[in-house]
């Protein structure tokens, strides 16, 4: 598809949201979709709406489709890549913003849009700051409960199945099953992976600024 078959005869515009933010194992993902003009009905016939109210296998099939028919960014922060960000912003929602910044920059690299909405978090700025020269220029609205708007929920639907396919190959890389979430389960498996691969080795699959991981060490 060239470029010029991207750019729309009337406004869409760009969601964004992310998954992985409050899972210990595995990456943070943010993605941004494009929805074009007069799509909504299409998305919601597809069965579009906040991942967190779909099964994870309908989600990844959801995501399929969305991948195959409409221009998207996946921004996929791994365990190491995580830890480091974090280290460096000393803050959740900078990170986060700096993820759904990228995110919209490079939906904004292929085509022409005036418009994105994020879910809401933190300090309205942090997004905006973190937007670069073609960024800035573009109406962003942050609202709350984000995933209202079918761009916004096309996109955690994007995010989810991304990150849902990283926790799988990164536990098989390990050999050890990564639960979801930060339950007793994640606290009993963050123990296993220490015993069997080292504390050092954390880091590598676990966001380890997290409480579970001193309940993982132990004293």
């Amino acid at each position: 598809m060239q470029q010029q078959d991207l750019i729309p005869a009337e406004p869409g515009h760009i969601g964004t949201d992310e998954s992985g933010k409050g899972d210990y194992f595995g990456p943070l993902v943010i993605a941004g979709f494009y929805c074009p003009p007069d799509q909504e009905a299409v998305l919601r016939e597809l069965g579009v709406r906040d991942s967190k109210l779909i099964s994870d296998n309908r989600c990844r099939e959801i995501a399929e489709t969305l991948e195959q028919g409409y221009p998207h960014a996946i921004v996929a922060v791994g365990p190491e890549r995580y830890n480091e960000l974090y280290e460096k912003f000393r803050n959740l929602n900078k990170l986060l913003a700096w993820g759904h910044a990228r995110a919209i920059e490079n939906i904004l690299e292929r085509l022409d849009c005036r418009r994105a909405v994020t879910d809401r978090f933190g300090d309205e700025r942090y997004v905006r700051n973190a937007l670069l020269a073609r960024g800035k220029t573009i109406d962003l609205v942050q609202k709350v409960r984000g995933e209202s708007d079918p761009a916004v929920a096309a996109a955690s639907i994007l995010a989810r199945a991304e990150f849902l396919k990283k926790l799988h190959f990164l536990g098989r890389d390990w050999g050890l099953e990564f639960p979801k979430g930060a339950s007793l389960a994640v606290e009993a498996a963050a123990a296993e992976f220490v015993r069997r691969h080292g504390r050092e080795n954390l880091a590598k699959v676990a966001k380890i600024h997290f409480k579970t991981t001193g309940k993982a060490l132990g004293p």
